[in-house]
């Protein structure tokens, strides 16, 4: 199994940035997907997560209204577009599997099986 995020980078606030996660390795058609973000100190918390039945998202409300989670069956990838970000949105973001039996989408590390390296946003103010 193999989890390749992309596209962090420095941004000004409120600027945007597209993150992207190619995977491999499993069935990733029947997969929940989600992103997660640590900041420096802080725990992995989650930021957005989407079901592989009908692509429900779900987003904590810190990012909900400015990030957009999405995802391409044909092309193993989910993504999240972040807009409006800001300096708080400053973190390694990840993205994460979830080989579970389930249809809907997973809020909480422990549900996650596999988790990709970790591409790091940097938001300044």
């Amino acid at each position: 199994v193999q989890l390749q995020a992309s596209g962090g980078g420095l941004v000004q606030a409120g600027g945007s940035l597209s993150l992207s996660c190619a995977a491999s390795g499993f069935t990733f058609s029947s997969s929940a997907m989600g992103w997660f973000r640590q900041a420096p100190g802080k725990e992995r918390d989650i930021v957005a997560a989407i079901s592989w039945r009908d692509s429900s998202p779900y987003y904590a409300d810190s990012v909900k209204g400015r990030f957009t989670v999405s995802r391409d069956n044909a092309k193993n990838t989910v993504y999240l577009q972040m807009s409006s970000l800001k300096p708080e949105d400053t973190a390694v973001y990840y993205c994460a599997a979830a080989l579970r039996r389930g249809s809907g989408y997973y809020k909480n590390k422990w549900e996650y099986s596999f988790w990709g390296q970790g591409t790091e946003v940097t938001v300044s103010s």
